[in-house]
């Protein structure tokens, strides 16, 4: 790859500045691709956009940037897009610092700005050596997601229409599913989620074989299915609900009939439960049966000694005669917990290792 650094005055970044939802993010005459489509989007909060500012209102350096050449005289930025953008809305009167717009500076102020020369890579070489770069300057900084690596690996068509549905601030799978999943779309947090889910966990493999498709319909289709069946199957919303892996649930129980009446009764007797530790964990057990999910708590040190004591340190399914360290012994529920059995002294027994693990399965 080709490198050359060069000065770029402000004057010339913001000429012609542009931020639209059908053009992107353009710059420098309208030669400059601000955001091209391997790049997050902005997510620079005040403080960092502000400190951008008063680095240059105070004339001290900013990192150095970097812009890829194309073969037809347009650029690309490769490394500076959240700096870029905070400097071209300030000057074109977005947002203040100190309440002070640019057009409230004065003339020598706002030619302070102007002049003031970025320092910038211009970069030369084949889409895969600008990606490769880009991964290697992007380990410092705001540090890419696992998901905006992917994106800047298998741009494409299909991602550019995936982003529309998963991507922006308030895109239409926020709007649809916010209260479901952790995280954030700018991030892309959301489109992660949607890809796992419908790949069975395989991102990069479903990423590589619909990179060039026209359009990520089946995803987008997949993604409301799922929410959908999410609200049918549980009606009654909790805040545990939120970032549970629904995507898998969806794929193995989808056609299976619920009884969501059932499910809600079942579900409001185990929140209240104080055996279960992981409420989140309800909605995956309802379903699947599955104890792990629900961390049930376990005995205490103090009410193993207890019980420990009281049987003498004998295991009621071996010979009488045969005495057990505390340490060789482990706590039982005399009554399955998932028969109503609770967690307290009264249902407990000690066994040795070995009945135990029979008696559980292991």
């Amino acid at each position: 790859m080709k490198i050359e650094l060069k000065e770029i005055t402000i004057a010339e970044v913001v000429e012609d500045y542009k931020d639209s939802q059908e053009e992107g993010v353009t710059g420098f005459g309208g030669r400059l691709d601000i955001r091209p489509k391997y790049q997050r989007e902005f997510v620079y909060k005040d403080k960092q956009r502000d400190a951008v500012i008063e680095t240059v209102r105070k004339n001290f350096p900013l990192n150095v940037m970097y812009w890829v050449k194309n073969s037809d005289d347009s650029y690309e930025v490769l490394d500076g897009q959240q700096r870029t953008i905070s400097i071209c809305e300030y000057v074109k009167g977005d947002f203040s610092l100190e309440f002070q717009y640019f057009h409230n500076l004065t003339a020598d102020e706002q030619e302070q700005i102007l002049n003031y020369k970025l320092m910038v890579y211009f970069c030369e070489g084949t889409d895969k050596e600008k990606l490769d770069w880009f991964k290697t300057i992007n380990i410092a900084g705001e540090k890419l997601t696992d998901q905006e690596l992917r994106n800047a690996i298998y741009t494409g068509t299909w991602l550019s229409d995936a982003k529309r549905y998963f991507s922006k601030s308030g895109c239409a799978a926020y709007g649809l599913a916010s209260d479901y999943l952790n995280g954030s779309p700018i991030r892309q947090d959301y489109l992660e989620a949607a890809i796992y889910w419908i790949a069975h966990g395989q991102i990069e493999g479903y990423m590589a074989s619909h990179q060039h498709d026209p359009n990520a319909n089946e995803l987008w289709l997949y993604f409301q299915s799922v929410i959908s069946w999410v609200k049918v199957t549980f009606p009654n919303y909790r805040k545990e609900m939120k970032g549970l892996d629904w995507g898998f649930l969806y794929n193995e129980f989808k056609d299976k009939p619920q009884d969501s009446k059932k499910l809600e009764d079942e579900i409001a007797v185990l929140m209240q439960d104080e055996d279960v530790t992981a409420k989140k964990g309800i909605y995956n057990y309802v379903l699947t049966r599955n104890e792990k999910h629900l961390n049930i708590r376990g005995f205490t040190d103090k009410q193993k000694r207890e019980v420990y004591e009281k049987q003498k340190g004998i295991c009621p399914k071996c010979d009488k005669d045969k005495h057990y360290e505390l340490s060789e012994m482990e706590a039982d529920h005399i009554k399955p917990w998932h028969e109503g059995g609770k967690t307290e002294s009264a249902n407990c027994q000690m066994l040795c290792k070995m009945h135990n693990r029979i008696k559980s399965g292991k």
